[in-house]
């Protein structure tokens, strides 16, 4: 005999200890995706607002979850930037490596870690499209700005006692060398070995890092 040939209804009340909450609403809990709606809403703020402006809480506010989530997920507000823009490398990567050595080694540190890098065309394609987006959007512009000012470019001056102009030509420098090499593709220093080149612009780096005489 069928269960439905007993008079009952196929549908029992819900105990009134049910162990089942029905879902409230609010922000949602972390899920599979999270991660992925945190990025999103993440790319947005930093494309509307810019890397100073853009908050944790208000990222999270965007992405319709807790605080806490973003923090779970990422570390800081740098390492989101850095995910969400799909940068290669850190500014907490940098740092540990040029204050990992004795200041005279930190420019050799320093032209390695970005030659090699870049020299992996999955890692550098993402900067390149970066440096593309900022050459039509002058938010973009500012967003770049912001980050390289605050979290990379400040801090490892920060560490290393260098004045910011100095950082900034220091920079400029390996970046100019970075777009001639991969874009412009420039013989022969599109070719020249890594090693060589780290030999060639250690020193004008070094210049750069060191205390003004």
């Amino acid at each position: 005999m069928s269960e439905l040939s007993t008079g009952e209804s196929s549908e029992s009340p819900e105990p009134s200890g049910s162990s089942e909450v029905r879902r409230r609403p609010g922000r949602r809990p972390g899920s599979a995706d999270t991660r992925g709606q945190i990025l999103a809403a993440a790319r947005e703020t930093f494309a509307e607002k810019g890397f100073d402006k853009a908050t944790i809480r208000g990222i999270a506010r965007q992405a319709g979850v807790d605080p806490a989530l973003v923090h779970h997920y990422f570390s800081g507000k740098e390492g989101m930037f850095v995910e969400a823009m799909d940068l290669p490398i850190t500014p907490d990567i940098v740092l540990s490596a040029v204050t990992a050595v004795p200041r005279e080694q930190a420019a050799e540190r320093l032209v390695r870690l970005i030659l090699t890098i870049t020299a992996d065309a999955g890692a550098r394609q993402p900067v390149l499209a970066l440096v593309r987006t900022a050459m039509t959007n002058e938010q973009m512009v500012v967003t770049i700005r912001e980050f390289l000012g605050q979290a990379l470019l400040g801090r490892v001056g920060e560490a290393l006692d260098v004045p910011p102009v100095r950082m900034e030509a220091a920079f400029a420098q390996m970046f100019g060398v970075v777009l001639v090499r991969y874009v412009l593709k420039l013989e022969p220093l599109a070719s020249v070995d890594i090693e060589d080149l780290v030999k060639l612009l250690t020193p004008t780096i070094q210049g750069y890092l060191d205390p003004p005489r």
